[in-house]
């Protein structure tokens, strides 16, 4: 239960950092091969934007596990604090039905995948399954805030209840 616990804090966090650092130092060591010694790696610059594909999926997953995407608030300004959960368990319903269409096509792709990348030789399924990797940890963390949102709003009425009563 402790390693579920530490996944569901840690889990993006970890592999955003080890992707950032992995991509840093392949790109360095692409620079320092190419300025210093005068040679080249056939295979850098692949490999880094395919690290830079994941942790653009994960980060999605990421971000809406820290609220810190990009949203326009000036409609929910209109209502009231109840109002305002309904439209954001609205709009995280959207994004889950948007995710879900994202893992049925992306997983088909990943399927028909046949190729290999060109320097790495490596089976190019692994590249297309970054956007269904990144958009099923997205589903999680959409259905863990809609959860959330949804107690919230129990607690709300809840309270209101009681209001009412007394």
């Amino acid at each position: 239960m402790k390693m579920i616990k530490w996944l569901d804090e840690h889990l993006e966090e970890y592999l955003l950092i080890a992707l950032s650092t992995f991509t840093v130092v392949v790109i360095f060591g692409q620079v320092f091969m190419r300025y210093v010694l005068s040679s080249s790696l056939t295979w850098s610059e692949e490999i880094a934007r395919y690290a830079f594909i994941w942790m653009i999926y994960i980060g999605v997953s990421y971000g809406v596990k820290k609220g810190k995407h990009l949203g326009v608030d000036a409609f929910s300004e209109l209502f009231q604090e109840k109002g305002k959960i309904i439209l954001a368990i609205i709009a995280n319903v959207s994004f889950l039905v948007f995710s879900a269409v994202v893992i049925y096509f992306g997983f088909d792709i990943v399927l028909r995948i046949t190729r290999e990348s060109a320097a790495l030789q490596l089976p190019m399924g692994w590249v297309y399954a970054a956007p269904v990797a990144g958009m099923i940890l997205t589903m999680l963390r959409l259905l863990q805030k809609t959860l959330h949102q949804i107690k919230a709003l129990r607690m709300l009425n809840d309270n209101k209840s009681r209001e009412e009563i007394i």
